[in-house]
């Protein structure tokens, strides 16, 4: 894809890298990069050959939230606008949820409003020292989207989640570490080495089985444990008919690393 499309798509062996490609505006969500990024997540899905999805931002910082500037020219047409970039990112967020392969955020920088959202849709996410994340809405008088409201009390705990999106502060990688907002924490000269590095293993797994894992653990909250243990039967009996779980136990028995191929 071009370089100066507003999401750049890079496919790197058995990896799909989605890199934000707004870097004078610290990545802000245009309608074009709405529109990019629905589009970028449902050829993936659709394509179905990527067996990891790295996510990250080009420039300072891996996503600073709506395009403030476009939502003050629309004036009194703000609503519709509005409207119509949500609608594009809560597409591509559905999607990013949904697939069955691993997803992970490689984030630097600022990471503000719907670009923390966007971070909470991956399933792992590794972050540069120094990066700052902040659910800024409350400076424009709005509320969080993107699934921030969904993600957060599941990562962070309901009272936590409230004092974060309310207060409107600042927090830093060793907190947001500390209290598992994200997973890792690299140099910044590191960062994408390291990302890259991971989503090439994991893409490598057993992936069929990370994506039965992904779909039960952010399921789970939503069934009492009766439905959640049948759940984790269906997917393991579902699961042992495939040719990983066979290659995997064989090769747990001769005691040499498994060769997965993702069917």
């Amino acid at each position: 894809m071009k370089s100066d499309a507003p999401v750049i798509v890079e496919r790197d062996g058995l990896v799909a890298h989605l890199r934000f490609n707004r870097p004078l505006v610290l990545n802000a969500i245009s309608q074009d990069l709405a529109d990019a990024l629905a589009d970028a997540c449902d050829t993936v899905a659709r394509e179905g050959h990527a067996r990891a999805v790295l996510l990250s931002g080009e420039g300072r910082g891996f996503m600073a939230g709506g395009d403030i500037s476009a939502f003050h020219a629309a004036g009194e047409n703000a609503p519709a606008v509005v409207d119509a970039i949500i609608a594009k990112v809560h597409r591509a967020v559905r999607t990013l949820n949904a697939l069955p392969v691993p997803v992970i955020a490689a984030v630097h920088g600022p990471v503000a409003g719907a670009g923390l959202s966007m971070m909470m849709a991956a399933d792992v996410i590794m972050a540069a020292e120094g990066t700052r994340f902040v659910l800024a809405y409350p400076r424009i008088g709005a509320n969080p989207d993107g699934g921030a409201t969904w993600a957060l009390p599941r990562a962070l705990g309901l009272r936590r989640s409230l004092g974060f999106a309310l207060l409107g502060e600042e927090m830093e990688t060793a907190d947001a570490l500390a209290v598992g907002l994200i997973n890792k924490v690299y140099p910044a000269v590191l960062l994408m080495e390291q990302a890259k590095e991971l989503a090439h293993r994991l893409a490598n797994g057993p992936t069929l089985a990370f994506g039965r894992t992904k779909a039960l653990l952010r399921q789970s909250l939503d069934h009492d444990l009766a439905a959640q243990l049948e759940a984790e039967r269906a997917a393991f009996v579902t699961g042992a008919g495939t040719s990983d779980f066979r290659e995997g136990v064989t090769a747990f028995l001769e005691k040499r690393p498994a060769r997965f191929e993702g069917r």
